[in-house]
Formats: structure tokens, sequence, C-alpha cells
């Protein structure tokens, strides 16, 4: 079930900006250890950056599709569409961290790979601006 911050506009958008800045201080700290060359350093990092994803986005996600989509379709059913393309977007992030996650078993970081986790970023300041745009105060 979602919880009430999940249904305020702002409490939302906070819940939102915490989780981006860390994975985009994260991804700036794996482009700095790609590019001292320093792969050890940057695998351990490309390991954070995966449990960021799984604990902090992802968890935020499901209690999103629990909780929130069903509530919002159920009060403004002509959101369907919108909340159905919201959670495209929530599997597009799953299976680019399941994608990440089988890279890493080769214990190194590919740029293919730094770019998977760039690309769960992008994605996910489109998705958060289309889900606030939503959420009714």
């Amino acid at each position: 079930m979602s919880g009430p911050a999940l249904l305020k506009k702002h409490s939302h958008a906070a819940i939102h900006e915490v989780a981006i800045n860390e994975a985009v201080e994260l991804l700036d700290l794996l482009a700095a250890c790609l590019e001292r060359k320093e792969p050890e350093k940057a695998w351990k990092v490309a390991l954070v950056l995966v449990e960021h994803w799984e604990t902090r986005t992802l968890r935020h996600v499901e209690a999103e599709e629990e909780g929130l989509y069903k509530k919002l379709v159920e009060d403004h059913p002509e959101l369907k569409d919108e909340v159905t393309a919201l959670i495209r977007d929530h599997q597009l992030m799953r299976k680019t961290v399941a994608k990440i996650k089988n890279m890493l078993r080769e214990q190194h970081v590919s740029k293919e790979m730094f770019r998977a986790f760039a690309a769960l970023v992008e994605i996910d300041l489109l998705h958060n601006e289309a889900e606030e745009a939503l959420l009714m105060e």
C-alpha cells in the first residue's frame, strides 16, 4: 500500500529528488573511476549503483504500482492511459537494472554498462516529471 507521502505532489517530488540526486552522484563517481582507470573501484561503485536502483527507485515504484496508481485510476479513470505509460517506464527501469546485473557478472564496468546507468537516470527524470504532473494536491 502506498503511504500518504506518495499521494501529495510536493512530498512525492521530494522522494524523487533525493533518489535521483543520489543516483547522479554515484554515476559521477563511476565516471571518475573510469576516467582515472580504476577498474576495481568502478566495479564496486557499479555494485552500489545497482543496489541503489533496487532499494530506492525500484522499491518506490512497487509502492506506486500497488497503491498510488490504483488510487489515481480509481479516482480519475481518464488517467488510465497516462498511468499505463508510467508503468511501462517502470518496466524499462527494471529491465535495464536486470541487464546491468547480468553485465556485472563479468566483474568489470564497460562503456555499455555506464550508458545503461545513464539511461536509467534519463528515464527516471522524464518519468518523474510526467508522474508529478498527474498528482493532485
